[in-house]
């Protein structure tokens, strides 16, 4: 697909790596959902760090984030710490930072840009807080006049949390119109009310991250009468590659088959798997 597009690689701006006993963690709440939600979901890619930035490479991947959060407070800085050293040894990704309510998140997340952070990853159904928590005012105001983009999961998928949907993150922006957000999976499944707010805000973009797949249409489909808005966002930049990767209940090629699928069109998929986000992050070394 890579060739045919005529595109240098992919952009994909969800996926994760982390420290090896946070992600063990994961894995171990990714292994007991079936039981809990009678869904299961296999992790594909249960690799070793080094193999799983190689497969990264092998897939055509250019440039990748390490997502990671906290769930609780006391996690960050330290999270933050990691990311910038394996971004720093690990050519293509792009330096990843999170945050957490807490005293001195003004602090760690001003380090975190003075350090060259290029992306932050905030979870607000893992870390259960509402965004407009005054603990994060001022780490707010820094990333936005960074214009740093943040990668958030605030949609209500694949179970709601008290501080998801489109409420919270809507009065976000209404305070901070000059966020540039990222909606981690489409806002899955209040997919229309997430394309409102990016047709309401600039600087509002959407990752594609398991959007569309044969796993998450059995769940949350997406609603085709949203297709002509979906098209006109992603030609307007504001809709780009997202993956899970690692963990992926199927192999990494079937979202792109997914999206391909959708019909709308090999200038809107150049667009959505690399030119979006290399505008984005100002890659143009890739362009």
């Amino acid at each position: 697909m890579i060739r045919r597009l005529g595109i240098p690689g992919l952009v994909d701006v969800h996926t994760h790596f982390m420290p090896q006993n946070v992600l063990d963690k994961i894995w171990a709440y990714f292994d007991a959902v079936g039981p809990l939600t009678g869904m299961e979901w296999p992790i594909t890619y249960r690799e070793e760090e080094d193999r799983r930035v190689a497969l990264l490479r092998e897939f055509g991947v250019l440039a990748f984030t390490s997502m990671l959060y906290p769930h609780k407070a006391g996690m960050a800085r330290w999270l933050n710490a990691w990311a910038a050293d394996f971004a720093a040894r690990t050519p293509g990704c792009l330096h990843t930072a999170t945050l957490h309510p807490e005293q001195d998140t003004g602090t760690y997340v001003r380090q975190a840009l003075d350090s060259g952070a290029r992306v932050f990853k905030v979870h607000l159904q893992v870390g259960g807080f509402d965004p407009n928590d005054g603990l994060l005012d001022d780490a707010w105001g820094l990333i936005a006049e960074a214009g740093v983009p943040v990668v958030i999961h605030c949609g209500s998928g694949p179970a709601p949390g008290k501080f998801t949907g489109p409420g919270p993150v809507g009065q976000l922006l209404s305070r901070r119109p000059r966020l540039r957000l990222i909606v981690a999976h489409m806002g899955m499944p209040e997919y229309a009310d997430f394309l409102d707010l990016a047709e309401r805000y600039e600087g509002v973009h959407l990752d594609t991250t398991m959007a569309f797949t044969d796993f998450s249409e059995r769940f949350a489909p997406f609603p085709t009468a949203e297709l002509p808005r979906l098209r006109a966002l992603g030609l307007d930049g504001r809709i780009l590659l997202g993956s899970d990767f690692p963990n992926i209940p199927y192999p990494y090629v079937h979202q792109l088959d997914a999206l391909e699928r959708l019909g709308l069109g090999e200038e809107w998929l150049r667009h959505v798997l690399h030119h979006n986000a290399a505008e984005l992050f100002g890659l143009t070394r890739l362009s």
